[in-house]
C-alpha cells in the first residue's frame, strides 16, 4: 500500500506500544555532552550507556525515532537513495527478548497488511554475518530467516535470499568493523532486510546481484543488530552482561519499499521540497540528467533547515563549517543549473521543508522567522562572490593545491566544491596537497589575532597560555596513572579555566585524578624547561610524541617537549604535536587544582581545572 511518512509514524508506534515497548525521546540533533561527534548519526547514541548494562528509567523495551546528520557520504547524495538528514526508526531490547523475537517482530511490521506496510514478503531478502576469529557465524539468525519465510510459503535458501557476509557488511559498532572499534565499545553482529525492486541487473557492478550489489535492485530497509560484545584493551571481545537488541530503518526508506518505489525523492519526504526547487532552478525532475543536482539542492537545504533550528549557524569550524558547505553546495547547483535565479526562490524551499515536517519537528509559521533570516544572510555573502569565483575557476585549465586555497581565501569557495567542480571537468585535486598548503598558511598566519590554536584556545592571553601548557602535563599525567587507552578527545580553554576532554576504557577514580593533579603539580614545582622542535612527523611519531587523533597533520609538524632540551627529546615528560603557545618554563603555571571531574559519554571523561 501507498503511504505517507505521517501514516508510517502511526503504524510504528502503534506497533511497538503493542509489543510494551516504552517511546524515549530522540535525543537533539546536536549532541549536548558529547565532544566525539558532530551530529546524531544514529539512534543507538542515547542507549549506549544501557547496551552496556546501564538501567534505563523507562525500562528493557523502548522504541524512537530519530532525526539525524551524516555528512561522511556527502559525496554519494545526488543518487536516489542517499541523503545527509535522515530518521532513524529505532527499537531495543536490554537484556530482554533476541534474535528469534526481533527477527519476527520486524518481518511482521513489514509484511502485515492490518498492523504493518503489508509489503509483498516475495520481495524481502535478508543478511546475516558470515563469522570469523572472534565471533561465530549467525546460525540462529539463518535459522530463524528460513522458519519465517516458510510460514509464507517462501523456500528461503542460504546463498540465495539469506545471504552471508563478512564483518565489513554484517557487523555494527559506531566505529565499524571490529578492528576498528576502541576499546570500552560495544558491538555485535547483525542482520539486515532488503527490499528488492522490479528491473534487470546492471553486469557492470558485477556478473551476480545480491543484495548488497550496487546495481539498484536492492535496498536496505532495516539493521537488527545483536549487541553481545564489547571491545577491551587487548584487542579481543569479551561478552556483555546481557544480549540486547539495537534495531535502525531508515524512515525515507520504508516509505520507497512501501510505495515500490526505489527513489527515496518521490517520498512525500521530499516530495513538495523537490517541487519547489523545480521552480527555483526552472528544471523538470522528470529529465533524468536534471536529477542529481535536484536532489542535492533539495537534501542540503533541508539539512540546513534542520540544522539551524537546533542552534547552527554558518561558521569556518565544526558544526557552522558543515552548515556553511551545505548551503554553499546548494547554491552552486543551483547557479549551475540557472544562472538567472533568485535568492529569494529560497523561501519557498525553506517553507515546505518547515511544512513537511509541521508539529513533527518544526513549527511553520515561527521557524520560518527565525531560520530564513540565517539562510538569507549567508546566501547573500556567498553570492556576491560565487560569480566572479565560477569564472576564475573556468579559466583555470588546471589547478593546483595553490589556486584551490587562492579560491578559497577569495572566493570563500570551501576545498570541497572546488574538488567536485574540478572533478567535472576530469581534473583531480588531492586533498592531501590541499591540507599542506592549508596548513602553510595557517603557519605564516600564526601572530595573526584570529589564529585559532589546536589546543581550542579562547585567546591568547598570559593565563590561557599557562593552561595550555597544564593540558600537556595533565595529558601525560593521566597516562602515568591510568593506561594506554588514554586518549585525548578535545580542550577547550579560557582565562578562567581549562578543560580536557579525554576517553579512558575505565573510569578513573576520585583518588587516582588526585594522583593525576599531584603529578601536575609536582612537574610545575620542578621547573621543567619548556619547548618546541619542528620535525618530520615520521619522526616523531617515532620518538613517542603524542597526537589529537582527529587532527590532519601535515608532514612536518611541531612538537612541544616538557623536560628535556632540544637534543634529548626522547627523554622528555611531556612530548606533543601542538601548533602552540605555551610557557618557557612549568614554574610560569602555577598551582593547577583539578574542580570537577565528570562522565559525558561513552568511556568518555572531562576535567575542569584552575
Amino acid at each position: 500500500m501507498k503511504i505517507g511518512h505521517k501514516k508510517l509514524r502511526e503504524l510504528y508506534s502503534a506497533f511497538f506500544k503493542s509489543l510494551d515497548h516504552a517511546e524515549v525521546p530522540p535525543s537533539p540533533l546536536v549532541p549536548k555532552d558529547d565532544p566525539t561527534t558532530l551530529f546524531t548519526g544514529s539512534g543507538m547514541q542515547q542507549f549506549v550507556p544501557n547496551l552496556l548494562g546501564v538501567p534505563h528509567p523507562l525500562g528493557v523495551r523502548l522504541f524512537d525515532i530519530q532525526p539525524c546528520v551524516r555528512v561522511q557520504d556527502i559525496e554519494e547524495v545526488g543518487d536516489n537513495r542517499h541523503d545527509t538528514f535522515f530518521e532513524m526508526m529505532g527499537n531495543w531490547s536490554l537484556g530482554d527478548y533476541f534474535k528469534k523475537e526481533q527477527l519476527r517482530n520486524f518481518f511482521t511490521f513489514l509484511t502485515d497488511e492490518k498492523i504493518g506496510l503489508g509489503i509483498d514478503p516475495n520481495r524481502l531478502y535478508v543478511t546475516v554475518f558470515e563469522g570469523n576469529d572472534q565471533a561465530p557465524r549467525d546460525d540462529e539468525s539463518i535459522e530463524v530467516w528460513k522458519a519465517l519465510f516458510d510460514e509464507v510459503g517462501i523456500k528461503a535458501e542460504v546463498g540465495d535470499r539469506i545471504r552471508m557476509y563478512p564483518a565489513s557488511k554484517n557487523w555494527w559498532s559506531r566505529a565499524g568493523e571490529p578492528e576498528k572499534m576502541p576499546a570500552g565499545e560495544p558491538g555485535g553482529p547483525d542482520s539486515e532486510v532488503f527490499y528488492k525492486f522490479d528491473g534487470e541487473h546492471d553486469s557492470a557492478f558485477g556478473d551476480e546481484c545480491h543484495q548488497n550489489c550496487d546495481c539498484g535492485l536492492f535496498l536496505e530497509i532495516g539493521n537488527s543488530v545483536f549487541m553481545m560484545y564489547k571491545k577491551v584493551s587487548n584487542g579481543t571481545f569479551e561478552e556483555l552482561p546481557k544480549t540486547n537488541v539495537d534495531f535502525g530503518g531508515g524512515l525515507e526508506r520504508l516509505l520507497a519499499a512501501a510505495q515500490n518505489d526505489p527513489d527515496i525523492f518521490n517520498t512525500d519526504v521530499f516530495s513538495t521540497i523537490v517541487k519547489a526547487v523545480e521552480k527555483a532552478t526552472n528544471h523538470s525532475y522528470d529529465v533524468d540528467e536534471n536529477k542529481p543536482a535536484l536532489r542535492i539542492i533539495t537534501d542540503h537545504i533541508k539539512t540546513a533547515v534542520f540544522m539551524i533550528k537546533h542552534g547552527v549557524t554558518p561558521s569556518n569550524k565544526e558544526q557552522g563549517y558543515v552548515l556553511r558547505r551545505l548551503l554553499r553546495r546548494a547554491l552552486v547547483k543551483m547557479s549551475a543549473l540557472n544562472e538567472q535565479y533568485s535568492i529569494d526562490s529560497l523561501e519557498p524551499i525553506i517553507y515546505e521543508v518547515l511544512q513537511t515536517y509541521d508539529d513533527i519537528y518544526l513549527d511553520a509559521k515561527k521557524d520560518l522567522k527565525t531560520i530564513l533570516p540565517v539562510v538569507m544572510d549567508e546566501v547573500a555573502k556567498f553570492q556576491r562572490t560565487l560569480e566572479r569565483g565560477l569564472k576564475e575557476l573556468d579559466k583555470l585549465t588546471s589547478v593546483d593545491a595553490k589556486q584551490a586555497f587562492n579560491l578559497y581565501q577569495s572566493y570563500g569557495f570551501p576545498f570541497e566544491i572546488t574538488q567536485e567542480l574540478l572533478e567535472e571537468k576530469g581534473i583531480h585535486l588531492s586533498q592531501e596537497d590541499y591540507d599542506k598548503e592549508f596548513a602553510t598558511h595557517k603557519e605564516k598566519s600564526r601572530s595573526s589575532a584570529d589564529l585559532k590554536f589546536k589546543g581550542g584556545l579562547a585567546d591568547k592571553s598570559e593565563q590561557t597560555v599557562k593552561y595550555h601548557t597544564a593540558t600537556h602535563l595533565i595529558h601525560q599525567a593521566l597516562f602515568d596513572v591510568m593506561d594506554d587507552s588514554i586518549r585525548q578527545e578535545g580542550s577547550n580553554i579560557t582565562a578562567d579555566r581549562l578543560r580536557f576532554d579525554f576517553y579512558s576504557a575505565r573510569k578513573p577514580s576520585e583518588e587516582e585524578m588526585k594522583k593525576v593533579e599531584t603529578i601536575v603539580n609536582t612537574r610545575v614545582n620542578d621547573a621543567l624547561p619548556v619547548a618546541f622542535k619542528i620535525m618530520p612527523k615520521e619522526e616523531a611519531q617515532k620518538l613517542g610524541a603524542r597526537s589529537f587523533f582527529k587532527e590532519k597533520y601535515p608532514d612536518q609538524v611541531k612538537v612541544y617537549f616538557i623536560g628535556a632540551n632540544e637534543n634529548s627529546i626522547k627523554d622528555a615528560y611531556s612530548k606533543e604535536f601542538c601548533g602552540g603557545p605555551h610557557v618557557t618554563n612549568t614554574s610560569d603555571i602555577g598551582t593547577i587544582e583539578i574542580e570537577r571531574f565528570k562522565k559525558i559519554g561513552s568511556n568518555m571523561y572531562r576535567i575542569y581545572a584552575k
